[in-house]
């Protein structure tokens, strides 16, 4: 079987992005998004958030830089990444998201959406053709009596 790396979250940016450049020229912007996790208690449900660190690269960390604001919703579908590094002789490490695709939801928590944003546009549903189907007839005979165990 072959090894898979995946991870989809939904969730809220806990911070502006940080955006730069690498020395190769390549966009880049890191991201922090709070998941929450509901738990049933004694008392009714609590949320407790789980937070990740998200890369996001190249043209879309371009094109997404001026909505990657505090609050904002993100769905993120990327793969996870481990950074190695030493420090001071102390061998360290972190896991983080990659982005692979990334989608904006709504706006902070709250607020409306903004004017500018046009309207969904309205598709009359189309009814679907039933594909033909007889009953098959049955007389009996398709089972045998007998059964093998």
């Amino acid at each position: 079987m072959t090894d898979i790396n995946h991870i989809v979250i939904i969730g809220r940016l806990t911070r502006d992005c940080d955006f730069g450049y690498i020395t190769t020229g390549t966009a880049r912007a890191n991201i922090s998004v709070a998941v929450n996790e509901s738990r049933k208690g004694q008392n009714g449900w609590t949320d407790y958030p789980n937070y990740f660190d998200v890369t996001i690269w190249g043209k879309t960390a371009e094109n997404l830089k001026p909505y990657l604001t505090k609050g904002k919703q993100v769905a993120i579908d990327g793969h996870l990444h481990q950074d190695r590094w030493e420090k001071d002789g102390q061998r360290n490490s972190r896991i983080l998201i990659i982005a692979d695709n990334v989608e904006l939801g709504g706006g902070r928590e709250g607020q409306s959406a903004p004017a500018q944003q046009s309207a969904p546009q309205q598709y009359a549903p189309q009814q679907a053709s039933a594909p033909e189907y007889s009953q098959p007839t049955l007389d009996g005979d398709e089972f045998p009596e007998d059964i093998p165990f």
